[in-house]
């Protein structure tokens, strides 16, 4: 090893220095004036922001960069998009905008592209996990606001929930595209908080809370199932004529009643009405689920498809219509398919407002949209190819469901007059979910793997359900919605459209 001749100090003292040390000292001096000289001129060089962006993490225009990467994500083919936001409110246009680039990463896109994103037409919708403005009470409108895309993802997938229907399990029956499970639902004056299951089951404490309707009806609360199965395993307590579950923790019940038209149904022969027809009786309850409500503190309405159903219509002891049957062509037919689903929808709701031993919650979820296009579910109507919400250009008005939703929109108005203390409230899904043409299972129906999946050579569809919606999906959303209104409700804000 070599050392340095030791040398005197002014002070007499002997010291010594290794020139490797000595050789380090200048470097780092050298260094510290080149940095302070160097940061002078970015900072006053227009490049000076980007250099700030990457190390304060702000970009040029003064926001967050971190926001603005979560506006990236890539498309599951390595490119990055704009995210979007789908909007429905008083007829206006949503303002969409999507913008491709290379990203070799098949995370977030990085900070260096932002800039090819920045386009004052295009909104983008951040996210928010703190934001409490959902709780404001009751004021807020659920039902008008937009579409976004949350990276977050779904509150389940469809291997941590046992009991989807394998119809309604798009990513198991080999669906390719997830992007349909990350958009959700932002009211315009308010945000709608995620579900929380351990919320929602101490709201529920002591309670039931039963479905009661169509294949719908199950849908939904299969999704309520799956969501609160993240939180706790329940324990199937049903029959053959409830399904039933119960969540020990809080002694809550989730159940579901079948019932397809919430009317009272014979097939006996009846005047001019064959022997074995569906027969509905417009003006009487379906008893099926009627003598059971007592036992329920919240119950969740759906119906309104099967009235496409064949069927004859009886309303005070005549019949008065058909649907696919009207034999006596002499005969006019008063009531409609459209006119008998208001008259139905009249019927339940007051049955159930007046109902001496009830005073729960009911909730009626509008008619849900199906989206069937270029024909109807047995004419070669298709939903295939559709990955994302739909912009405003591309929502046909379909006018069947316009029909639909305003007579059940008038059957409930009617049926308020009569109340005698229970709350109804009208969970009104049917425009927000005329947009989410990509949510159905369309031909994924099924595991069997010579499905087909594809056009045929002359452009006909495949088999498919434009109907139900896959899981997880949008079809969470209408639970998320039904959480705040129960929070409404139990909490004493009210709200809603409720009497």
């Amino acid at each position: 090893m070599t050392i340095c001749s030791p040398k005197k100090s002014p002070m007499g003292v002997s010291y010594s220095l290794p020139r490797s040390i000595s050789s380090i000292l200048l470097s780092i001096g050298g260094l510290a004036v080149f940095l302070l000289f160097g940061s002078c001129v970015l900072v006053s060089h227009p490049i000076g922001s980007a250099v700030q962006a990457y190390f304060l993490s702000v970009d040029p225009f003064g926001k967050p960069a971190l926001f603005r990467q979560s506006n990236a994500r890539t498309d599951g083919h390595g490119e990055a998009v704009v995210i979007q936001t789908f909007a429905m409110s008083n007829g206006r246009n949503p303002l969409l905008s999507s913008v491709n680039a290379s990203n070799d990463s098949p995370g977030l896109n990085s900070g260096a592209n932002d800039g090819n994103f920045e386009d004052a037409s295009a909104p983008i919708t951040s996210i928010n996990p703190n934001n409490t403005k959902a709780v404001d009470g009751g004021s807020c409108d659920l039902y008008h606001g937009k579409w976004f895309y949350d990276p977050a993802g779904p509150l389940y997938t469809n291997n941590s929930c046992p009991i989807i229907t394998q119809m309604q399990n798009c990513q198991g029956n080999g669906r390719p595209d997830k992007e349909y499970e990350y958009y959700r639902w932002k009211p315009s004056q308010c945000d709608l908080p995620r579900f929380d299951g351990r919320k929602f089951l101490k709201l529920m404490r002591g309670k039931t809370l039963a479905f009661v309707g169509d294949s719908v009806a199950r849908n939904q609360m299969e999704s309520l199932l799956c969501i609160l199965w993240q939180v706790e395993s329940p324990k199937n307590r049903g029959n053959r004529r409830m399904q039933r579950w119960y969540f020990r923790s809080t002694d809550t019940y989730i159940a579901r009643i079948w019932s397809s038209w919430l009317v009272h149904k014979t097939t006996d022969a009846f005047g001019f009405a064959p022997e074995g027809m569906d027969k509905l009786h417009l003006d009487l309850p379906d008893e099926t689920f009627f003598d059971l409500l007592p036992q329920f503190d919240v119950v969740v309405l759906s119906s309104g498809h099967w009235f496409a159903k064949r069927s004859v219509y009886i309303h005070k002891g005549e019949i008065v219509g058909g649907q696919l049957w009207w034999p006596d062509k002499s005969r006019p037919m008063v009531v409609d398919n459209v006119k008998a689903f208001g008259i139905s929808v009249e019927t339940i709701l007051t049955a159930i407002s007046t109902h001496p031993n009830y005073k729960g919650l009911t909730l009626v979820r509008s008619y849900s949209p199906d989206h069937y296009e270029g024909g109807a579910w047995n004419t070669g109507g298709s939903c295939t190819g559709k990955t994302r919400p739909a912009e405003d250009s591309e929502v046909a008005e379909n006018g069947f469901t316009k029909a639909m939703h305003g007579r059940q929109v008038a059957g409930y108005e009617a049926a308020v007059r009569a109340n005698n203390g229970s709350s109804i409230v009208l969970m009104d899904v049917t425009g927000a979910f005329g947009y989410r043409h990509d949510g159905h299972p369309g031909p994924y129906r099924s595991l069997d793997p010579n499905k087909k999946t594809q056009r045929g050579p002359h452009g006909e569809p495949p088999p498919q359900d434009c109907l139900h919606w896959c899981m997880p999906g949008p079809v969470d959303t209408w639970n998320e919605l039904l959480l705040e209104t129960v929070r409404r409700e139990f909490e004493g804000g009210g709200g809603g459209r409720t009497v």
